[in-house]
């Protein structure tokens, strides 16, 4: 397998985080978003699309998106569990995952890309430039304020987002929330539900790298 990566970005951090929660070692190649290496022939024959992450597997199959990157490798290696294991839990995974996408990455996203002069003419990943929108960023900021409530919300009665036990879910959350220091929007200091969820997330080895 061939991972491609890229440091500086929270959703090649998300596979990165669940990788190392495999314990796997996988091949990796950074693709530098601030150098637009992303954009380059070489990359895009890998993936046209011209985001990151992107994991080639051993039959040469190129996934680009965290949620089929993460349910391959969780096929593969189903130890430890990261996308529940009932039913149940399999459904409040993915739940989870697509509640901390949608109402936590996406808002950060709008609000960075539709402000940030670097992102002038690309406020949407790809290979098409699109002009930035104020408009969206403001609405991004107000949602990326909600999410926070809504995890304090969901955090002040369940220890992990989705179940009990660490998740995928966990890990998109946890990227999103630190990612969000790109708006200059943190955990409020009265959310102590979520700032214990984040300090023992941020604890993990997986965290780290």
């Amino acid at each position: 397998m061939i991972f491609y990566d890229c440091s500086t970005a929270p959703n090649p951090r998300r596979a990165r985080m669940f990788i190392s929660e495999k314990g796997l070692t996988i091949e990796s190649h950074d693709i530098s978003i601030a150098k637009g290496e992303q954009l380059d022939a070489a990359f895009q024959a890998v993936n046209p699309g011209a985001t990151v992450p992107v994991l080639v597997t051993d039959e040469g199959t190129a996934l680009t998106e965290n949620l089929g990157i993460a349910a391959y490798l969780e096929a593969m290696h189903p130890e430890p569990p990261l996308m529940g294991e009932s039913a149940q839990e399999k459904g409040l995974v993915l739940m989870w995952n697509a509640i901390a996408e949608q109402q936590g990455g996406v808002p950060i996203a709008e609000a960075l890309r539709n402000t940030n002069p670097f992102f002038e003419g690309r406020a949407i990943p790809g290979p098409v430039g699109y002009a930035q929108l104020p408009e969206l960023a403001a609405r991004g900021l107000e949602r990326t304020r909600k999410f926070f409530e809504l995890l304090e919300h969901r955090l002040q009665a369940s220890t992990y987002l989705a179940t009990d036990k660490f998740t995928l879910a966990d890990i998109s959350a946890f990227v999103f929330v630190e990612f969000a220091r790109v708006i200059k929007m943190r955990i409020p200091e009265q959310n102590n539900a979520t700032l214990t969820w984040h300090a023992a997330i941020k604890a993990r080895p997986s965290a780290q790298i």
